[in-house]
């Protein structure tokens, strides 16, 4: 077994044909089909499913993929760790909720690439749970998500405490009447929406006079625009965004925490370690 067979396993799975997979690799078919049949053979069972819109994993073929995932993150962690220079340099990957870049959180970029500029840095942007399932599946070295999360595999490395508030267009006057307001959220599994639910049901209001959107950006355009109101934090209320009108919640509703989460088993680089300590300066400002 080698890793190329790992790496062609993958993309089947991934991809749920073997002919995209193919094309993907850059491969021909039948190589890709004769490898997988001699990695299945090697094992002594089957791995997918054939079907004739493509395949699926067997039950051991997801047990198999869990570990064909760590053996080629820590083939790829091993290569890294070897070539690290001693100062932070090469590829760093985080992701942040769209929350997170209304703050300082560019000036922060800004001085962490003057500081490094050999660190190759992406920034992914994503809702909490899409986030967290990239840093789970070594997609990302770390990422910023909002509320609370519960896993054996991730740790956090910060944690900021965050102040909800009712954001309303800049033209309401007064408390908002719940029962006749319309709410801008995001995608289900924020933990903003979720704390608006909670707190709506708890005051008798049904939570069905919703408008949902993917970013961050729009959601605010929605309320500048005057067609609805949402929950944020407090802290996203400066610069351009400081002319709304902003009315606390119930106390039991009001806070959340954002996190710098990575995997527990995951190495650092000093990339990383290096990105983490300015964060921690910037949190103390």
């Amino acid at each position: 077994m080698e890793l190329s067979d790992l790496k062609v396993f993958l993309a089947i799975a991934e991809e749920g044909n073997i002919s995209r997979a193919a094309e993907r690799l850059g491969y021909v078919q039948s190589n890709v089909t004769a490898r997988i049949r001699k990695l299945e053979e090697e094992l002594g069972l089957p791995l997918f499913y054939r079907h004739p819109k493509g395949v699926t994993l067997t039950d051991k073929g997801v047990t198999f993929s869990e570990y064909a995932k760590s053996i080629l993150n820590l083939s790829e962690e091993a290569v890294q760790v070897v070539k690290e220079t001693e100062f932070p340099s090469g590829p760093l990957a985080i992701g942040v909720v769209d929350s997170v870049t209304c703050l300082d959180f560019m000036d922060t970029l800004a001085e962490f690439q003057r500081r490094y500029p050999d660190v190759s840095l992406s920034i992914w942007s994503g809702t909490s749970p899409d986030l967290l399932t990239k840093v789970l599946d070594h997609q990302l070295d770390g990422a910023f998500v909002t509320g609370e999360f519960a896993s054996p595999h991730l740790v956090s490395e910060h944690i900021q405490r965050e102040e909800l508030t009712l954001v309303t267009p800049s033209h309401m006057r007064g408390f908002p009447d719940l029962s006749q307001t319309r709410w801008a959220v995001s995608p289900a599994g924020c933990p903003f929406r979720r704390a608006l639910e909670d707190w709506l049901r708890s005051e008798g209001v049904s939570f069905d006079n919703i408008i949902e959107f993917s970013s961050l950006e729009t959601l605010i355009g929605c309320v500048r625009s005057g067609l609805a109101a949402t929950l944020l934090p407090a802290s996203v209320l400066a610069g351009d965004y400081s002319a709304f009108g902003a009315f606390p919640i119930p106390e039991q509703y009001r806070y959340t925490q954002t996190c710098l989460i990575r995997r527990k088993d995951r190495y650092s680089s000093k990339a990383f370690v290096a990105f983490s300590k300015l964060i921690l300066e910037s949190m103390a400002v």
